[in-house]
């Protein structure tokens, strides 16, 4: 018998002075303003990060060449309060659907003209007990900076 791997999920939030509708629309359809041009996954220069915002829509990056690679899909829209994505890549930052994680983003009010938005990246331990607390490493470090750039789209 194989010994179950669990591995906890990665927990981040913050809070943006935006009403909850203007924050998930930033941070779904409006992802290729804010994601960073240096964290890519595709071969070429990256042009732009797009999230299609409908359920089943992609998440892909479009590079410089025209070429496109695949982060994940959507697999919940509950706009503008959550989204779960699918996040199709190995611990190589390498499109990979055998081993996905979800990311799921929720969008709370906190008044009028704020949200706290929650993520929550997990199902890591799909990928294996090394690759997968190799990813947790990497997203625990990387989801605040994200999280920040969405910030400041967000609020200009």
């Amino acid at each position: 018998m194989t010994p179950t791997i669990t591995i906890a999920p990665v927990r981040k939030s913050i809070r943006v002075n935006a009403n909850q509708a203007h924050a998930f629309d930033v941070f779904t359809a409006g992802l290729g303003r804010w994601w960073p041009r240096t964290h890519s996954i595709g071969k070429a220069p990256l042009k732009m990060s797009v999230l299609e915002p409908r359920l089943g829509g992609r998440w892909y990056e479009l590079s410089e060449d025209g070429s496109q690679a695949n982060v994940g899909k959507i697999l919940v829209w509950e706009p503008p309060q959550r989204f779960v994505v699918s996040w199709d890549l190995n611990s190589q930052w390498k499109p990979d659907t055998t081993v996905s994680s979800e990311v799921e983003v929720k969008f709370i009010a906190d008044g009028p003209h704020a949200t706290l938005v929650e993520l929550e990246h997990r199902k890591l331990e799909q990928m294996g007990a090394e690759a997968g607390a190799s990813m947790r490493k990497d997203v625990d470090g990387g989801w605040p900076g994200m999280l920040e750039h969405f910030k400041r789209e967000a609020e200009a």
